[in-house]
């Protein structure tokens, strides 16, 4: 596996295979590679002749008061996972190299960045789209491949692809979990032993409400019996549990009971914020 970190380097490498009318797979991700990561490398390599990752913590998704530098990084274990299932090659950059000092573009998706997650981390998703922009106007891929259990991420990346006509295809690959339901996250690193014995439940929450929404349910007490439930199991607090149509991310109607929705969380574990979503 090749492992390069100036950009000029890697969109040269990716622009070869382009020549060689070979198709791209492109994973990126923030490192802390798990379960999950390996469902998008495995996807890729199912539909792609090669396939290429990113590996880099985004400055720019975090605000001041959420402290970046934690993130958890192991470069080492990442790259052998990923030559594990034949990984062509890794983008892993400074954040020089990304954001050089004189770089002043943001890219941003309107209404779509507002709702859910974007309420609570109002500069999160500018920081998201602007460095998946970059990354696929770099890497050039024919697919890139992302992970439902951060569905409005991909909601708003697919959107600007589509926006900005980039020629390229947005794959959503369905959630990995743990035995006990707990949806694979790098986060999850951040869980002492008793926090880890709760969270299993936000996805048993979520599974309940999305069941009584599909019996009959209205919208708003399935939402706030969630809330209640998770506050009950132990969870510290509750961003919030939204029941929304899965393209516009709007308050799911009743037309949509058996269709086209999914019921999202955000909850906290201490100082350990969780999300996950089950669809229809």
């Amino acid at each position: 596996m090749k492992v390069i970190d100036e950009h000029k380097n890697w969109q040269q490498l990716c622009r070869s295979w382009r020549y060689e009318d070979k198709t791209i797979g492109f994973v990126p991700t923030m490192g802390a590679l798990h379960q999950g990561h390996e469902a998008l490398v495995q996807a890729a390599r199912q539909n792609c002749d090669v396939v290429v990752a990113s590996i880099f913590v985004n400055p720019l998704q975090f605000a001041a008061h959420e402290d970046g530098m934690r993130y958890p990084r192991f470069l080492p274990h990442d790259m052998a996972l990923l030559q594990k299932h034949d990984v062509a090659a890794l983008y892993a950059p400074s954040p020089d190299d990304v954001y050089p000092d004189d770089f002043v573009t943001s890219v941003r998706v309107a209404g779509l960045t507002e709702v859910l997650c974007g309420v609570h981390r109002p500069t999160h998703f500018d920081g998201v789209t602007t460095v998946v922009a970059k990354l696929l106007m770099m890497t050039q891929p024919h697919e890139a491949f992302l992970g439902e259990k951060d569905y409005q991420q991909y909601v708003v990346i697919r959107q600007m692809v589509r926006d900005l006509a980039m020629d390229v295809h947005i794959r959503a690959v369905p959630t990995v979990r743990e035995k006990d339901g707990l949806a694979c996250s790098s986060r999850n690193l951040y869980l002492n032993d008793s926090s880890r014995a709760i969270a299993p439940r936000l996805y048993g929450v979520l599974t309940e409400g999305l069941a009584a929404w599909k019996d009959g349910g209205q919208r708003r007490e399935i939402e706030k019996e969630c809330v209640s439930q998770l506050l009950r199991a132990g969870f510290t607090s509750v961003d919030y549990v939204s029941l929304v149509d899965d393209v516009r991310l709007q308050p799911a109607q009743e037309a949509q009971r058996h269709n086209h929705c999914r019921l999202c969380a955000a909850a906290f574990l201490g100082d350990v914020r969780l999300i996950d979503n089950v669809g229809i």
